[in-house]
């Protein structure tokens, strides 16, 4: 397959850019769920986290074309959260859902080789659909993830202006011509349209946006025009739907270009039946996107 125009596809059938982020935090994983005390140490806990991302998982079928697993937060559970994240990846593949690993691996060489190989090849014991790395060792540390977007059909979204508040330490520091961020931009473009896609001119080398940081996404859409968003930001974090879709592109009767990442807001609502208020959540959050993209 060719990751862009999978995904594209998938979110032209459904109608709305809506991405599910599994993180399962462990002190706000609900009750009906929690088993044991809850320590990243204790062996139960590895249980209440696959038991609670497997009804989700279970529950985003036919809703979502993609789920975004964040590594760091099956990492703390040690070697059984690894297992668990094997088990769920699986899960996702069954319940007909594109994974991105939110891992943000940036290194050089052999290191690099292996964290591509690990993730990105056909029958790896995790392999994904697309991962997220982190551009700032240079480019020869995102030629491995790159090489398997062509190789295998796989997708890689590089860092270049992301949400959280202190991004600006060095992504927005001015060069001779233009900040860092625009600068990681401009480097990327010649691979981005390399990997465009044949049914939907979609690249599948995408970057990283936050919601949060409008005009800085549309200077990075005139420097990628065919590059895929994955937007940070949208719900718990503040950013209105409208907000997380201005960089898309009108096409084929909507805007497109991305997806927009939601994890907390859905997963973790803030009521007393768990079961109603991720239904309740996952409702809006595909109403708001698809009501923003029309």
């Amino acid at each position: 397959m060719h990751f862009a125009d999978e995904l594209i596809g998938r979110i032209r059938g459904l109608g709305h850019p809506l991405c599910v982020g599994l993180d399962p935090h462990l002190d706000l994983i609900p009750a009906s769920f929690r088993k044991g005390t809850m320590r990243p140490e204790d062996p139960t806990t590895s249980e209440a986290v696959q038991a609670f991302c497997a009804e989700v998982i279970d529950r985003l079928e036919k809703r979502v074309a993609v789920v975004k697993p964040q590594i760091a937060l099956f990492e703390q559970l040690g070697w059984r959260g690894l297992q668990v994240l094997e088990v769920l990846v699986d899960r996702c593949r069954a319940n007909n859902l594109l994974v991105i690993l939110d891992a943000k691996r940036g290194d050089i060489g052999s290191t690099a080789e292996g964290y591509a190989r690990a993730y990105l090849e056909p029958g790896a014991g995790l392999g994904v659909d697309a991962i997220t790395v982190n551009p700032y060792l240079g480019r020869d540390s995102l030629t491995p993830f790159i090489e398997r977007c062509s190789s295998h059909g796989r997708g890689v979204f590089v860092l270049v202006k992301t949400s959280n508040p202190g991004s600006g330490d060095l992504q927005d520091r001015t060069l001779a011509s233009a900040t860092v961020f625009e600068a990681v931009a401009e480097m990327l473009a010649g691979e981005c349209r390399r990997l465009v896609g044949p049914r939907t001119g979609w690249s599948s080398l995408g970057v990283v946006v936050g919601a949060n940081y409008p005009e800085q996404a549309d200077r990075v859409r005139q420097r990628l025009p065919e590059a895929l968003f994955l937007v940070p930001g949208f719900g718990a974090q503040g950013a209105a739907a409208e907000q997380a879709v201005r960089a898309f592109r009108a096409a084929s009767g909507a805007r497109e270009g991305g997806i927009v990442n939601s994890s907390r807001g859905i997963l973790f609502p803030v009521c007393e039946d768990w079961e109603t208020g991720f239904e309740a959540a996952l409702d809006e959050a595909i109403d708001r996107l698809g009501g923003a993209v029309r």
